[in-house]
């Protein structure tokens, strides 16, 4: 685990991907173009890239110096292609592929949960990136002031909805067809309001259809152990979620 946390802290260039492909550096406290990530050829459909959606896990002002180091030394991480980039909208349903939208997904009253404020910076700005091979998802966090639990300090619900998050995305990863049967969660030390975490989470066993995966939250240089997660996922069978998606 250490050598995985080794390789995200390294100190690597500011590096990001200019939608008009050009490669280019970005201050930590600038302001950048928006960016464009593409499907690769092994990745699954609920990766999809909607052209009609903003990408909210792009750098935007209420980004700190830290975050925006962290996220480039990731963006730094993709260019062999082993990493990559996932897209984060603010509904479900512009992750799905055109052709199974539901109309009745796509209200504008609906948010994702991280996604559920209006205010750059007020609550979680992150960015994910996924290392198929592995079966890893990784983040950068950064936790806003409308998260707090003890006065100057993340809500530990703020925290177990990142794990929580993270480690069902790593199962996500190999399957859509999950769902939450267990997840266990150990705080460690308290996060500060304003402070940027690092986050990675992995698919550790598969039986049969019960996904066995793991993820800790970390300060940036890998040192301070915040919370860590295990959970048990159990991938539906095809008629059970046929008989689930279509019951009022």
């Amino acid at each position: 685990m250490l050598r995985h946390w080794a390789r995200l802290r390294r100190g690597l260039p500011c590096f990001v991907t200019p939608r008009n492909r050009a490669q280019g550096t970005i201050p930590p406290t600038g302001v950048p173009q928006r960016f464009s990530h593409k499907l690769q050829g092994n990745s699954p459909a609920w990766l999809v890239t909607s052209e009609k959606s903003k990408d909210w896990a792009v750098p935007n002002p209420s980004w700190s110096q830290e975050m925006m180091i962290q996220f480039n030394r990731f963006m730094e991480m993709t260019k062999d292609g082993r990493w990559r980039k996932l897209p984060s909208y603010r509904s479900y349903s512009d992750h799905l592929p055109e052709g199974l939208q539901k109309e009745e997904l796509q209200s504008q009253k609906r948010r994702l949960f991280l996604r559920n404020i209006d205010r750059e910076g007020m609550g979680f700005e992150y960015a994910m990136f996924m290392n198929l091979s592995e079966k890893r998802v990784a983040a950068v966090f950064q936790m806003g002031p409308y998260l707090e639990g003890p006065s100057g300090f993340t809500h530990g619900g703020a925290i177990a909805t990142v794990l929580d998050s993270m480690v069902g995305s790593s199962v996500f990863s190999v399957s859509r067809r999950i769902v939450t049967a267990n997840l266990n969660i150990n705080y460690r030390s308290p996060v500060a309001l304003g402070s940027v975490v690092l986050v990675d989470s992995r698919v550790d066993k598969i039986e049969g259809r019960k996904f066995f995966a793991s993820g800790e939250m970390r300060s940036t240089d890998g040192q301070t152990l915040h919370a860590e997660a295990t959970g048990l996922f159990i991938e539906l069978q095809p008629q059970k979620e046929t008989d689930s998606s279509s019951s009022p």
